[in-house]
This record gives structure tokens, C-alpha cells and sequence, in this order.
């Protein structure tokens, strides 16, 4: 058996050890009450339903942008798209809430389906610009952060806003168009069902079909998948499609679950967040559920200790840096992995 197939999992345990050790050394130095601190930052988020479901919730928007993230990651793709995208489909989403009229179970599936296939063709432009003439496509996808979310910004402030409401938000959903909520005491809602049933399809078409393997294969090494003949310019196109379309249904999901009118005035931040995300899930579907809770539960535990004791949540930075930095550096425990390699080795 080969043992080195753990390397990753351990690899990424490791890393969240010592982000957290170093972020209970800092409570050490700043707290009056560092055992009660840590002890806020660690249990609190279990300490009560409500508590549990603003995990949930917050876990359920970092599921669909990690693992529209963790696909394009998987092809070699370092696009960070899915930001502006997540925004703007909230947007259309938004649109179709406020001015359709239709019954409780079409209304949020419309509005739901108009924002995934906006999200898809927006997507499909870097991939295309990509495929076509190897354009950076972390360039391209950041650009587009800002274009989308200047022409969001522009449809709330006018078009959508709503004057009677003293504040840059827009006109109230339909309530036929809100998603319902799964359990009372929390506003969990049916996009959990969703996004659990994207993550299961996905890891299906990733490790079940012939695309996915192309995809793989793609993100590998481009040229030898081309040489093969594979045909990787419509598998890069494919690949922006899809994570388009799940980063696009993620923002429809977020805006009619969680609120009643669009309200976001900046970029949420959910994309940039699906990429640390699918950083640590290693661009696994199924690791992302694991990855996104871990994040919002690390978040929510962030809150409730700024809130409970005399240490600021912004300490959340500190350890998010650090699990960046030291998983994106290869060379972190590689030495124990070539020493599990070399073992094996001798053992054959």
C-alpha cells in the first residue's frame, strides 16, 4: 500500500495545528483571560443551536465558491472569477425576485437558474480568452471582479434601490422567491440541501466520467493531455462553464436564502474565500464540505471571542495567513515525504 497518499491529509492537519498554536500563543500575549479566551474561541460556536446554525450558514456560501475554486484549481486554472461572479448573480437573482410573480417552488428556481447560467456565460469569457489565446487567466478573472461588481453596483443604485429605505438596498423580495428554512431557530436554508447534493454530482463527474478525467489530466500537464488527444481547449472552456455556473448559483443561493432585498455594497468576499476553501480540501469535492465548516466555524468562534472577551476578531487574519503561507509552500514536510517514499521503495 502506498503510504505516501496520506501525505496531503496529514500534510494539511498539520497546518491548521500550528495556524492554531500560534494564534493561542498571540491570545497568550493580548488577553487578560487567555484560558477563558481560547476556551470562547474553541467552544462557542457549539454552545448554543443558534451558534451552530450561523456556522452552517456561513459554511454553506464557502461550499459553493470552494468548490467551483477547487475545479478550476484541479485544471490548472488560478482563476479567481468567482468573486465577481458571486456578486453579479445575486444581483440577476435579485432582479428576478423583486419583479416576477410566480409560486413558491418556480419563483427561487427561476431566479436561482437566471443567476447559474449568468455566472456560467461570464465565467466562460477568461476561459475562452484562455483556451483560445493563453491569456492569464488570473488577470483576466480579476479584471472581471471589478467589472461586475461596478455593474452591479450601478443596477442597485439605479434600479433596484429602494428610496424609502434609507440605505443603499434594494426593493424587498417576493416572499414566493426566498428560499425556506430547514430548521427553526437558525436560518439554515434549502441551499444547504443544494449545495451538498452540486459537491456529491461533482466528485461523481471529476473521478466517475470522461470529462473529468480530461480535466485532470488537463491540469496535470496541458501539452501531454493535448498530445494524447485530448481535446483541452473545450476542457478548459468546459471546466470555467461549470465552475462558472456553481460560483453563479452560490451568489442566487446566498442573496434568497440568508436575505429579503439585495443589500451588499462591496464584493462579499466569498470568492476569494472559496479559494483558501479549496486550498485545503486540495481541490477535493468531497474535502470542501469539511474545509468550508472548518473555515466558518474558526470565523464564528473569531466573532463570538471579540464579542465575549478582549480579543479583537481580526486575529481570523493571522490564521488564515498562516495556513496560506505554509500550504503553499512545497517544500513544508516534504522531507517526511521523501522518507516515506525511500521507505517504500526499499520495502518493493
Amino acid at each position: 500500500m502506498f503510504r505516501a497518499k496520506y501525505f496531503e491529509a496529514i500534510r494539511t492537519a498539520a497546518v491548521i495545528v500550528i495556524a492554531l498554536i500560534i494564534a493561542f500563543l498571540i491570545i497568550s500575549l493580548v488577553s487578560d483571560q487567555p484560558l477563558k479566551t481560547i476556551g470562547i474561541f474553541l467552544l462557542e460556536p457549539f454552545s448554543t443551536k443558534g451558534h451552530i446554525g450561523n456556522v452552517i450558514e456561513m459554511a454553506i456560501p464557502l461550499m459553493f465558491t470552494g468548490l467551483a475554486v477547487s475545479l478550476l484549481f484541479r485544471a490548472n486554472m488560478f482563476n479567481l472569477g468567482a468573486e465577481g461572479i458571486f456578486y453579479f448573480s445575486g444581483v440577476v437573482a435579485s432582479v428576478l425576485a423583486i419583479h416576477l410573480s410566480l409560486n413558491s417552488w418556480l419563483h427561487p428556481l427561476v431566479a436561482i437558474l437566471a443567476g447559474s447560467i449568468t455566472g456560467a456565460l461570464l465565467s466562460a469569457i477568461p476561459g475562452i480568452l484562455k483556451a483560445k489565446w493563453n491569456a492569464n487567466e488570473l488577470v483576466t478573472s480579476l479584471m472581471f471582479n471589478n467589472i461586475l461588481f461596478g455593474v452591479g453596483l450601478y443596477l442597485l443604485n439605479y434600479h433596484l434601490r429602494d428610496a424609502k429605505a434609507f440605505a443603499n438596498v434594494s426593493f424587498k423580495f417576493e416572499k414566493t422567491a426566498q428560499l425556506s428554512k430547514l430548521f427553526a431557530g437558525t436560518r439554515i436554508h434549502t441551499g444547504l440541501i443544494i449545495v451538498l447534493v452540486l459537491i456529491v454530482l461533482a466528485h461523481l463527474f471529476l473521478y466517475r466520467t470522461k470529462w473529468g478525467y480530461e480535466l485532470r489530466m488537463t491540469g496535470v500537464n496541458r501539452e501531454f493531455a493535448r498530445y494524447s488527444g485530448m481535446k483541452t481547449a473545450k476542457v478548459i472552456i468546459l471546466v470555467h462553464l461549470i465552475a462558472g455556473f456553481i460560483a453563479g448559483m452560490g451568489g442566487s443561493v446566498e442573496v434568497l436564502g440568508m436575505y429579503s432585498r439585495f443589500q451588499w455594497t462591496s464584493l462579499p468576499g466569498y470568492g476569494l474565500d472559496g479559494a483558501l476553501v479549496a486550498m485545503l480540501a486540495k481541490n477535493n469535492p468531497l474535502s470542501v464540505i469539511v474545509s468550508a465548516l472548518f473555515l466558518a466555524y474558526i470565523r464564528i468562534g473569531a466573532d463570538l471571542m471579540a464579542r465575549l472577551s478582549d480579543v479583537p476578531s481580526e486575529m481570523i487574519s493571522i490564521i488564515q495567513a498562516v495556513i496560506i503561507l505554509l500550504i503553499s509552500a512545497e517544500q513544508f514536510l516534504k522531507f517526511w515525504k521523501n522518507r516515506m517514499l525511500l521507505k517504500e521503495a526499499k520495502e518493493a
